[in-house]
């Protein structure tokens, strides 16, 4: 029996008997269970890094400029030249990891008393969220092909009354994209809640989507209530260096400012996301040939009669099984980790390289006879 069994530690009680959040790491020759860029940074990328960290460990007696001005600058260029929205380094903001982002949303707009609300299925950290800020937590229902119909969205909203709407696009675990009328149906229903709603668009994957899908960036100079969160771990392909940012109206960003702790972002942080973005086009080279197998792999799948939800993400969302974890378990006992994530019967399987992609095609068609 541990300490927290014997009720020596005062654990909150919502928290008994929790698992920490994760995914399983695991050594095994294709990963694509937690939708990685498969691609490292090319070695002169590598060496801008190193040689920006090592002149940031210099001085690294000092604390790290809290409010990094000069980082926001940098995202605000690459977003004006990725999404063609011009922004102020005000109206940015960033963070350990979307992760983060979410966080200091939910903390300033947040709190007891209040609700956030998403639509199911989405991503599993959400609750969490809602849970760790004690803000409650409603979760709406998507449509039978994992969209979002405007008139549901604006019947959740009236009803509940959330002074926070989460909404990932493309969504999480599906790869659903939302269209900018939906979203602007979502905009406008929070607009009238009592009180304020802020309405957060989770780009994570918004590289990803395929042409002519819009960015809900577009839609900020005309609601000061839309925040747009994105990150590098994704498309830059620098999961391990965690860096999430987010768009948002001045005033919105000012609020999370204040609920961030103190010099959150370190100086080495700050100068890897700065050399990076430095190699954007580099960094993002591999996105045209990602979205190429991601294309690829739908139509394999759709072919041999599986089902696939839409995708404009760097995964895609496949079934159905009457035992996912039995394909699951046979696609690990032949060096392929996927995810068993999302409604009963699917798995998710993240873009690999084109030699990821060969051994996942032919290990499920032998292990579910395709």
């Amino acid at each position: 029996m541990t300490d927290l069994d014997n009720g020596i530690l005062p654990l909150r009680p919502d928290l008994v008997g929790l698992e920490p959040y994760g995914a399983p790491q695991l050594d095994v020759p294709h990963l694509l269970n937690v939708n990685e860029n498969p691609y490292a940074p090319a070695p002169d990328v590598v060496a801008d890094i190193a040689d920006a960290v090592a002149q940031a460990a210099a001085g690294l007696n000092r604390y790290p400029d809290r409010d990094f001005e000069a980082l926001r600058a940098d995202l605000a260029g690459y977003l004006r030249v990725e999404s063609g929205v011009e922004l102020a380094t005000e109206q940015v903001w960033a963070a350990n990891g979307s992760n983060e982002i979410m966080l200091h949303v939910l903390q300033a707009f947040g709190g007891p008393g209040r609700t956030v609300l998403s639509f199911a299925p989405t991503y599993s950290m959400y609750p969490e969220y809602a849970r760790d800020t004690f803000t409650g937590w409603v979760a709406g229902r998507r449509e039978a092909d994992f969209g979002l119909d405007p008139d549901v969205a604006r019947a959740a909203i009236a009803e509940h009354t959330p002074s926070v709407v989460l909404l990932a696009s493309p969504n999480n675990p599906t790869g659903t994209a939302l269209p900018a009328e939906t979203v602007l149906a979502v905009l406008d229903a929070a607009a009238q809640v009592p009180g304020g709603c802020v309405v957060v668009v989770d780009e994570a994957y918004g590289e990803f989507r395929r042409a002519g899908v819009p960015s809900a960036l577009e839609l900020l100079p005309d609601h000061p209530h839309l925040a747009v969160s994105r990150t590098m771990s994704k498309a830059f392909g620098l999961a391990g260096a965690r860096v999430g940012y987010l768009a948002a109206a001045p005033a919105l960003v000012d609020a999370l400012r204040v609920v961030r702790l103190p010099y959150h972002l370190s100086a080495v942080t700050q100068a890897v996301a700065r050399a990076a973005l430095r190699h954007a086009p580099a960094l993002m080279a591999q996105i045209g040939s990602l979205r190429e197998e991601r294309d690829a792999l739908v139509v394999w799948l759709r072919e041999r009669g599986l089902t696939v939800a839409e995708s404009d993400a760097n995964f895609v969302l496949f079934g159905l099984f009457d035992d996912r974890h039995a394909i699951w378990q046979g696609l690990l006992d032949r060096g392929v980790l996927i995810r068993e994530v999302g409604p009963d019967g699917w798995l998710r399987v993240s873009v690999g390289t084109p030699q990821d992609m060969t051994a996942f095609t032919d290990a499920l068609s032998e292990v579910a006879g395709l």
